[in-house]
């Protein structure tokens, strides 16, 4: 540690989590844990403020050209930060995506420069695109945090570098996508290809703007298909500006389009597309369920969807109490609550709850909110008024159905959309606040008595997407981990998410997954190829 002590105080956003990290010292050698600190040791000192940042692209992305809209329509792109407008950025809809998609078909043909291109050189220019995102990573980081409010540090030195890595990663598996030869009966020769399934449909949330675009781009890419990609209307410009950097870099036209429109224009037509094979959602799943229902009124379009959860995080008596309080912190209050993995059904064991919520008020009342560009900002804002609304909407109703308020629960400030960091205490499980996505910084702590109790309660959701357990245990460990349904379960830890391992969910949370070797199978088809020889050997 004394290393990592040297380095410390020049890492700001290593120190900010070091209290964290400690805690997970037993999953990772200490060289590793350096690397960790180190690759986000970048600086927090930036040219660019609140009010300096250029915004250079504002038009639809499509077949390599920015484009104005159809219709001529504009949409307001707000600050959460300030409420202040920061630009207008081109609407599309139908038609938009009608001009997208064919484009996109055409750089699909059959002997197209995309298509004959070699696997090896898709990867490649996945790799120049990582590079020049990384070239450009103060600007972008900047970008970001105008657009979604989230602090200057985490946009660069978590989005962004999370980016980066993601694009790398699948464009290390470009020509590493393969089939097989198999042994079948007869005098066959069989073997499979994994072909690109076409034109996809993409649909990215607003709480990691650029980095959801590329985890949806970097799949899809890396097996040879082409994309629309229809980003939220409250974040559009760092995946517009990301359009810009594929263009630079060498990607033929068509073979990535970028949308920025509304949810019931521009991504019901991508839903409903008949020329579009695949579409990969993530956001809620009210609007998954009518992806979904789209698909099965048209084309039967494939569909893999990342949607909502409400999270358990149990922590038994025999956890290190230090490390439960980290991981419970950063589990709800990063990205300000804004993460639909979040931890916010909290379920402590009775011997050690009111030591843990007493912990856990200190540590809220700790968090920094205000200008993103401030380095000791740690707590942005929610992403607009709509969200701020029903996030204060739901801290009433906690507290007129009795749970206890230990701290927060009302607006910061009278510019922006920010909400004091929350924590609720004497939460019982039938309440708004212990059911319902709240997706802002509203933590809900309930008490349990036993493993098999808090199993059962723990499962009582519609959602899967996530969960963690606290404890030393080891045998109590892989119990609640078998037992509990979720797609991602953390122990003694939470938020540890690496490009290497698949993220998504069970139950109404959605299917498929994304992020590592798991993503690509859901934009390939298996194609089964059987000749038919003279004689066959072994």
């Amino acid at each position: 540690w004394m290393q990592i002590e040297q380095i410390s105080f020049k890492l700001s956003y290593y120190n900010e989590y070091k209290s964290y990290l400690r805690t997970i010292v037993d999953q990772m050698s200490l060289n590793r844990l350096i690397l960790f600190a180190s690759r986000r040791a970048l600086s927090t000192a930036t040219k660019f403020n609140s009010s300096n940042v250029p915004v250079l692209q504002t038009e639809l992305f499509i077949n390599n050209e920015f484009v104005p809209a159809q219709s001529g329509k504009r949409l307001e792109v707000i600050n959460p930060s300030s409420g202040s407008i920061v630009c207008d950025v081109a609407e599309a809809d139908s038609t938009d995506v009608d001009i997208a998609v064919a484009a996109a078909n055409k750089a699909f043909e059959y002997g197209s420069v995309w298509r004959t291109m070699d696997a090896s050189e898709r990867g490649r220019l996945m790799y120049k695109l990582a590079d020049a995102l990384e070239r450009d990573v103060d600007y972008v980081a900047a970008l970001e945090s105008i657009d979604n409010g989230k602090p200057f540090k985490d946009s660069k030195n978590a989005d962004c570098a999370l980016a980066i890595n993601c694009l790398r990663y699948f464009a290390g598996w470009a020509d590493k996508v393969q089939g097989k030869t198999i042994p079948a009966d007869g005098s066959t020769f069989v073997y499979t290809k994994h072909e690109p399934v076409g034109v996809v449909g993409g649909i990215t949330p607003w709480n990691f703007p650029l980095l959801m675009a590329v985890w949806k781009l970097s799949p899809i890419l890396a097996c040879g298909n082409t994309v629309v990609l229809k980003v939220a209307e409250q974040t559009p410009l760092t995946a517009l500006y990301l359009a810009k950097l594929a263009k630079e870099v060498g990607f033929p036209p068509g073979v990535i389009n970028i949308l920025s429109g509304y949810g019931p224009t521009a991504g019901d037509a991508i839903a409903r597309h008949p020329n579009i094979n695949k579409v990969g959602f993530t956001g809620s799943t009210e609007v998954g369920k009518l992806i979904q229902q789209a698909s099965g009124e048209t084309n039967l379009k494939r569909v893999t969807l990342e949607l909502g959860g409400k999270s358990p995080n149990i922590i038994f008596d025999d956890c290190d109490l230090d490390q439960a309080i980290a991981g419970a912190h950063m589990g709800l209050f990063f990205n300000v609550g804004q993460c639909c993995c979040a931890g916010s059904r909290i379920y402590v064991q009775e011997s050690i709850y009111e030591k843990f919520v007493k912990k856990m008020v200190e540590k809220a009342e700790q968090r920094v909110l205000g200008d993103p560009f401030d380095p000791k900002t740690n707590h942005g804002p929610q992403i607009d008024d709509v969200q701020m609304e029903k996030i204060l909407g739901l801290i009433e109703s906690g507290k007129a159905q009795g749970a206890t308020l230990e701290t927060g629960g009302q607006r910061f400030g009278d510019k922006g959309y920010f909400v004091k960091p929350t924590v609720f205490s004497n939460v019982q499980d039938h309440m708004d606040i212990s059911t319902t996505e709240i997706f802002g910084p509203v933590m809900q702590v309930a008490s349990f008595k036993d493993t098999d109790e808090v199993i059962e309660r723990a499962n009582n959701t519609e959602y899967g997407l996530a969960a963690a357990v606290f404890s030393k245990n080891i045998d109590r460990i892989q119990h609640v981990t078998s037992a509990l349904k979720a797609g991602h379960v953390w122990v003694n830890a939470y938020n540890v998410l690496s490009v290497q391992s698949p993220f998504g969910g069970y139950k109404q949370s959605g299917f498929g997954r994304d992020l590592s070797e798991y993503a690509l199978s859901h934009y390939t088809e298996v194609k089964c190829v059987t000749t038919a020889i003279p004689q066959k050997n072994s």
